[in-house]
């Protein structure tokens, strides 16, 4: 399956919801008006796009159709899926350029962190990247012991304490282990409790120190992990990690079962937060990049197809034959003869003469199957 299929599986239900009632609402209009834009409005803020998100794609729309001069209320959603693309564009790439590299991976419990870590370090090995990870998320009962599947499951070192360690510290051992590995990629697992955000400020900020000092000058991505099920939710948390923790990407996860995918609008366009990967399925590679363009197109193709890029070279279509071509077909095989009928048959039967593969005389065939064989020479999968 390849990327825009991926993704666009994962956005069937966000699709069903959003662009499906929006291509319904558009086709019950004769004409671009007021009332048109209204109804659009309505439908995305239902489809969790948030109230001032979707105000803002309206205007945007608004002025796209004045100055094209547009009248024909068809041509909106090709509009609406490049104003919402344009929306979405931003620095949505990893930034390793040093080694090691660090990422602090963030979210609070039940949002696919720990998973979302084994798939990334996954990725990245794949990526000819060596990665080491860092249980840092010391306090949630089990995290150490999940993100030890994952690595396994990676084939990546992990670096632990025990439970209630200081974060810090591990932190700390897992640089010195990359260093001493020379490691490209530190990904460690961190913090995910928003109710106390001084703490978790507190705790950040230490971990932070210790990168500053043990690898200075290093890039460093701090993503934060979003559950897309959790709709506007999703934005309250982007928003309060947003204060204490200093995000620099998103990843939204679970977007293949919920139709809440229109989130990440609002996470972007309200937060200015770029989205770096989206979880489209269960299995390690369906954590996939985020691109822009790819996401507007599979969240308002209705047809099933990718954008056809300028230049790009088109599909050769092959007509299929006429009947009549099929009849010149069969009565060229050979000579057809009429044999009596058989007991129980009402009509002789009509058979073909052919000649045999290895020049013997070959066994008569019936009209029918004759027919048969030469409609697959024309379509061998069906017509279908």
């Amino acid at each position: 399956m390849g990327f825009f299929d991926k993704i666009r599986d994962g956005l069937k239900k966000t699709r069903d919801n959003i662009s499906g009632q929006i291509t319904q609402m558009v086709n019950s209009f004769t004409k671009i008006d007021e009332e048109l834009f209204e109804e659009l409005e309505e439908l995305l803020v239902m489809g969790d796009v948030g109230v001032e998100t979707a105000g803002y794609i309206t205007g945007q729309l608004r002025e796209r159709v004045k100055q094209k001069g547009l009248t024909d209320p068809g041509l909106i959603m090709e509009e609406l899926q490049d104003t919402v693309a344009q929306l979405l564009m931003g620095d949505d790439t990893l930034h390793m350029g040093t080694k090691p590299s660090v990422i602090l991976v963030i979210g609070v419990n039940g949002v696919g962190k720990t998973t979302t870590i084994g798939k990334l370090a996954s990725r990245l090995k794949q990526e000819g990247k060596s990665v080491i990870l860092g249980a840092a998320d010391t306090f949630r009962a089990a995290a150490i012991e999940q993100l030890e599947v994952w690595a396994q499951r990676a084939d990546v070192p992990i670096i632990k304490h025990a439970e209630g360690a200081d974060p810090a510290a591990v932190v700390f051992d897992t640089i010195a282990a990359a260093k001493a590995r020379g490691c490209d990629v530190v990904i460690c697992d961190t913090a995910g409790r928003l109710h106390n955000k001084k703490n978790l400020m507190d705790e950040l900020s230490k971990i932070s120190r210790i990168i500053g000092r043990e690898l200075p000058g290093c890039d460093k991505e701090t993503l934060l992990v979003l559950d897309a099920a959790t709709g506007q939710n999703a934005v309250h948390q982007a928003r309060e990690f947003q204060s204490a923790a200093g995000i620099t990407g998103i990843v939204l996860t679970k977007l293949d079962g919920t139709p809440k995918g229109g989130v990440v609008l609002p996470i972007k366009r309200e937060l200015g937060l770029s989205v770096k990967f989206i979880g489209v399925g269960e299995q390690v590679d369906d954590l996939q990049p985020f691109d822009a363009a790819a996401f507007a197109a599979a969240l308002f193709d209705t047809e099933g197809r990718p954008p056809v890029q300028a230049g790009a070279a088109q599909p050769e279509l092959v007509e299929e034959p006429e009947e009549e071509a099929l009849e010149e077909v069969v009565e060229e095989a050979g000579e057809a003869r009429e044999e009596p009928a058989e007991e129980g048959r009402e009509a002789p039967a009509i058979v073909w003469d052919l000649p045999a593969l290895d020049g013997g005389e070959s066994e008569p065939e019936p009209e029918e199957e004759l027919r048969e064989k030469k409609k697959r020479r024309f379509w061998p999968f069906g017509r279908e």
